[in-house]
């Protein structure tokens, strides 16, 4: 007793002193929320106070006595003896004790301490059963809230029965996962009255004329829930932090705030928008979780596709933008993601296509680079997605807005394996860090994610790569070597790849960065096949170092042992050489190129130039113009690199 009184006093203390500032955190505000409303934060009213109000800890617990739920639940009239017995109740599902509550009732009728000064020191004083109590109704509160649910009487009744017991914590959240169940999918009552065999199901061969054309800057429109929306929202800042900032007003209701944290829904420009991100000089969040999926309705040519499933990607662009304000966020479309949920859907698709992803052009003044280097890839006979430009349009609530023009890129895992492979029977491996570079030794199962046969533990291609590719035969006996290379990987297609990657210039992946590559272990040769992916920061020297030199003098060839053992190999290298120069002569060349991004470049500038603040990378009215005129500089300057590379 005497330890949990020294404790409470040194708090106590610290507060009254103005010493103590607590930061507010999602978890010691939801403690606030348990000891005064004895229930759990609603999920707006947390986002609320967390990451707008730009309170303190202590700041908060006084706006709380502020709200009028705090002034129904302790009316005038009510003595101090039944508040503090309020408080240990929401608390610890007792009484205080005798001692204790004699001496919080004469500091509180003293004015030596405020109500909230009060709770405070009682939370951060708990001690034995007291702080498991309050650690087990904190995990639950914090899970009700993250799961976007804001019905307060949900929320009083969910940490009712939680106690110092772990079964009572699995209890509670097992209540939440039927709620959120039944909240989020509470709209199955509908016919799909637009659905058509050749729209909308799946006995259809994908029709790529229809979504991938380069000639239009077509119009997709998504139409979510105001709480689905909040949800998304939600999530992106528990994990990434607030959107672009804090505001310093104080709320008028703690439990249901009037749009706090929420992005700019109507043009007003937040602190960063529309300036260039550098992931340099970002400390990246690593999150092994992708962003939540919500059920949308999509519309195209006056046609519905019913509860898709949609949520924002991406890795060091999402978290930039984010952070920046910027609400053009890339997007994952997957229409059959909620067929469980909403059996109408069943196997639904989008012209013969299950996913997409919606490509934000992050940090693309030319709003032009994804598309081309991937018709670049693609003109030089590599399996590459297609990709067109769209205007997307967001309805959450408000009506529809205009978030921008983005390049609509069709999914490796769906339609590329079906269409451009004779079987999609084999493994498909996304890389992702660690021992994706190849180096000897390095190999783990967890950084190459399957994507197809997802139940099979199976990874020996990869590893006989490995194990093949520093096999000391390379140097002793170098023919043997590349007859067994070849046997287990596709050199030929990766040396076209590697040919079309240094002229174009594109950084972001391979030779520097562990991402933005697929592996397919084609059936018909079983041999692994390199599949570009994710070129936005492509056509440019780049970032982190930049872009490696055509003969890959700056490359760190220990870390990145599959480009320089296969280069360093003469039979491979003038390979390489020969892709080399029919790149330049056949699909890289200045007259092609300018012509292209001429074309291009007219083609989306009337939806480029109207992005709205906060919602583009543009700096200035005059930057689309600047930065189309400098990829026509850059294709001159790399026909001369690659001239003078090969008369080396």
């Amino acid at each position: 007793m005497k330890r949990m009184f020294f404790t409470l006093l040194t708090v106590v203390g610290l507060m009254a002193t103005s010493v103590y500032a607590e930061v507010a955190t999602q978890t010691n505000v939801t403690k606030l929320y348990i000891a005064t409303f004895d229930r759990a934060p609603d999920s707006a009213g947390l986002d609320y106070w967390v990451v707008s109000s730009g309170l303190s800890l202590e700041g908060i617990a006084q706006s709380f006595f502020d709200q009028d739920e705090t002034k129904t639940k302790y009316p005038d009239g009510y003595t101090t003896e039944e508040f503090i017995a309020s408080i240990y109740t929401n608390l610890f599902k007792r009484s205080a004790d005798t001692a204790g509550s004699a001496y919080w009732t004469a500091e509180l009728e003293s004015g030596n301490i405020s109500n909230s000064v009060f709770i405070l020191a009682v939370v951060n004083g708990a001690q034995a059963d007291d702080a498991t109590i309050l650690e087990n109704k904190t995990e639950v509160g914090l899970a009700f809230a993250a799961k976007g649910l804001n019905d307060t009487d949900l929320a009083k009744s969910v940490v009712a029965d939680v106690t110092a017991s772990s079964d009572t914590v699995t209890s509670a959240l097992n209540i939440i996962a039927v709620s959120t169940a039944t909240a989020t999918y509470a709209d199955t009552d509908f016919e799909a009255t637009d659905w058509t065999d050749a729209t909308h199901s799946k006995n259809v061969d994908p029709n790529f004329d229809e979504v991938f054309d380069d000639t239009q800057v077509k119009r997709l429109d998504i139409v979510v829930t105001a709480e689905r929306w909040q949800s998304m929202l939600d999530d992106m800042t528990a994990t990434y932090g607030a959107f672009g900032g804090t505001s310093t007003s104080i709320p008028t209701d703690a439990g249901m705030p009037n749009g706090g944290g929420m992005p700019p829904m109507d043009g007003e420009m937040p602190k960063n928008a529309g300036m260039p991100m550098d992931t340099t000089t970002t400390t990246l969040i690593d999150s092994d979780e992708d962003p939540i999926f919500v059920p949308a309705d999509i519309y195209y040519n006056d046609k519905q596709w019913y509860r898709a499933g949609i949520r924002f990607k991406g890795n060091s662009s999402l978290q930039s933008s984010w952070e920046a304000g910027i609400l053009k966020l890339s997007l994952k479309l997957d229409f059959n993601e909620f067929e469980n949920e909403y059996p109408q859907i069943d196997n639904q698709r989008f012209y013969g296509f299950k996913k997409f992803s919606l490509k934000n052009n992050y940090d693309d003044s030319s709003f032009l680079r994804e598309k081309v280097a991937a018709d670049v890839f693609k003109q030089a006979g590599m399996v590459v997605s297609h990709t067109a430009f769209y205007r997307l349009y967001v309805d959450h609530g408000n009506g529809a807005e205009y978030f921008g023009l983005y390049t609509l890129v069709e999914e490796v895992d769906g339609t590329v394996l079906d269409t451009q492979f004779t079987s999609d029977d084999g493994n498909l491996y996304k890389p992702e860090d660690g021992s994706t570079n190849f180096v000897a030794g390095t190999f783990s199962e967890d950084d190459f994610t399957k994507k197809t046969n997802e139940d099979d533990a199976d990874w020996s291609d990869i590893e006989s790569l490995f194990s093949i590719l520093h096999d000391s035969s390379r140097t002793s006996d170098a023919s043997s070597w590349r007859n067994s290379l070849e046997a287990v990987f596709d050199v030929d297609t990766f040396l076209k790849y590697l040919a079309v990657n240094g002229i174009i210039q594109n950084w972001d992946t391979y030779g520097r960065m562990t991402h933005n590559y697929y592996l397919y272990n084609n059936p018909d040769t079983a041999t692994l096949t390199w599949i570009p992916w994710d070129n936005n920061e492509a056509l440019q020297e780049g970032k982190m170092g930049g872009s490696l030199a055509l003969d890959f003098s700056d490359l760190e060839s220990s870390s990145w042992p599959l480009i320089a053992k296969i280069y360093a190999d003469d039979v491979y290298k003038a390979k390489y050489d020969s892709y080399m120069q029919e790149v330049k002569e056949n699909v890289f060349n200045a007259t092609d190129m300018q012509n292209l991004y001429e074309t291009y470049s007219q083609l989306v500038e009337p939806y480029a130039t109207i992005e709205r603040d906060g919602y583009t990378y543009l700096n200035n009215s005059s930057a689309f113009a600047q930065a189309i005129a400098e990829l026509k500089t850059h294709v001159t300057t790399r026909e001369t690199a690659v001239e003078s590379y090969l008369a080396q």
